[in-house]
Order: structure tokens, then C-alpha cells, then sequence
């Protein structure tokens, strides 16, 4: 089995009631991930706001401030047999409910 990491871009943040449903959804396929093997680190979600360091003398800019689509929100790795698998995987996720996605890249082997 390879590593993937998800990364999860966009996607309007639910309030009251229909956040709490929402981190329902996201529990329930995460422990689904994991009964079947493959959950690898469930992650965090990341804060708004940061920055973005453009070069080694230093300069960097507030952000990340790409279209709101774009900004990764949070991330999860999982291990799949390919990348087919691991994108039939993201498939389930609860961001796509939100108008975001899933960015499934391979964790490269050193």
C-alpha cells in the first residue's frame, strides 16, 4: 500500500446546526476510512489566515490569499493500493456537500 495525502480545498463552513451535522458526516467517513484500513493520520483542518514565504531573504505576503476555492483548508493521508483507489476513496468526502474538493496527491518515498 502507497500513502496519499488529501488535501481539501475550498468549501463553505456550515454554521449552528448544520455544522454540527457536518462534523458528523466528516467522523463517520473518517472512522469508515479507518474500519477499512485506510486511515493513515486523520489530520487536521487549518485556520484561516497565514503566510507565505516567497523566498530565503525573508519576503512573504499575508495569505494564503489564492481564489477562496483554491485555499487548502485541511488535510488527511491515507494508504490506498494506487491513485485510482485513493481518488474512489475521496469520493466519500463531506467537503463536495460545501462546494469544496479533494486534492489527492501521492506522498513521494525517500
Amino acid at each position: 500500500m502507497s500513502e496519499f495525502v488529501y488535501l481539501y480545498r475550498g468549501g463553505r463552513r456550515p454554521e449552528g446546526a448544520a455544522d454540527v451535522a457536518n462534523l458528523q458526516k466528516w467522523a463517520a467517513w473518517l472512522q469508515d476510512l479507518a474500519e477499512k484500513g485506510h486511515l493513515k493520520e486523520r489530520g487536521q483542518p487549518l485556520d484561516d489566515g497565514g503566510n507565505v514565504v516567497r523566498d530565503r531573504a525573508g519576503s512573504m505576503t499575508d495569505g494564503p490569499y489564492a481564489e477562496s476555492k483554491d485555499i487548502v483548508v485541511g488535510f488527511t493521508i491515507v494508504e490506498a493500493g494506487d491513485l485510482a483507489q485513493a481518488s474512489v476513496l475521496a469520493r466519500g468526502c463531506p467537503i463536495f456537500e460545501n462546494g469544496g474538493l479533494v486534492e489527492v496527491r501521492p506522498v513521494m518515498k525517500m
